[in-house]
């Protein structure tokens, strides 16, 4: 089912989850690809809407054109490594917010007759969650994945024949990492803009700032 023979202690998963942009083009085992696409049925979904939509694309040429599409050329000229057409499983992610509309509208979310004023927009929240198990399956699959936006969706949902009314959230890369890519140099950078833990986790009161972490 995975690449990896023995399953990971989950607190060995968290401490590598990060995004990737270097991988190799070895091929994914095709059934750990759709083990971590069934997680679509455990990820969070508010009301159980199951708004969720996900592609998994991974012939080389749809690949390439995704990776054109989401302006793999940006990253090219700034010195970074082709990857959005180099990993081999690209996953658009995708969620349907008509799906949150309907499901919140049958009687018994109805909040005195009428759809709720949403508080935040869940359809988006559940995307993220969505994202994050993808992530850390990946990684106990010894794999590791990236995220990319996308700014020209539309072109993007007419090249996969994505619905109308599915907005893509972004670019999902799946594989192996290149050798070292665990370990860059970004990754070293970005430790060195680490926040201190009391600017972003309080307790109790946010007037109390906090030690540790």
């Amino acid at each position: 089912m995975t690449d990896r023979k023995d399953p990971m202690d989950f607190s060995e998963v968290l401490r590598r989850r990060r995004m990737v942009r270097r991988y190799s083009a070895d091929p994914v085992d095709p059934e750990t690809v759709a083990a971590i696409a069934r997680l679509v049925r455990r990820a969070p979904s508010a009301g159980f809407s199951q708004g969720h939509r996900l592609l998994v694309v991974t012939g080389p040429a749809t690949r390439e054109r995704i990776a054109e599409i989401a302006e793999e050329d940006w990253y090219v000229q700034r010195g970074l490594p082709r990857w959005l057409s180099v990993a081999p499983v690209l996953m658009v992610l995708g969620v349907s917010e008509d799906a949150y509309h309907e499901r919140y509208t049958k009687p018994d979310k109805l909040v005195d007759g009428e759809e709720m004023l949403w508080p935040a927009p869940y359809w988006w929240v559940d995307a993220g969650a969505l994202l994050t198990l993808i992530q850390l399956a990946a990684i106990d699959a010894g794999l590791v994945t990236g995220f990319s936006t996308v700014r020209r969706s539309e072109e993007l949902k007419k090249l996969v024949g994505l619905p109308d009314e599915v907005a893509v959230v972004g670019l999902i890369t799946l594989g192996h990492p290149e050798p070292g890519a665990e370990d860059g140099t970004d990754a070293a950078r970005l430790r060195t803009l680490r926040k201190p833990f009391g600017d972003l986790v309080r307790y109790e009161s946010w007037d109390e700032p906090q030690s540790g972490g």
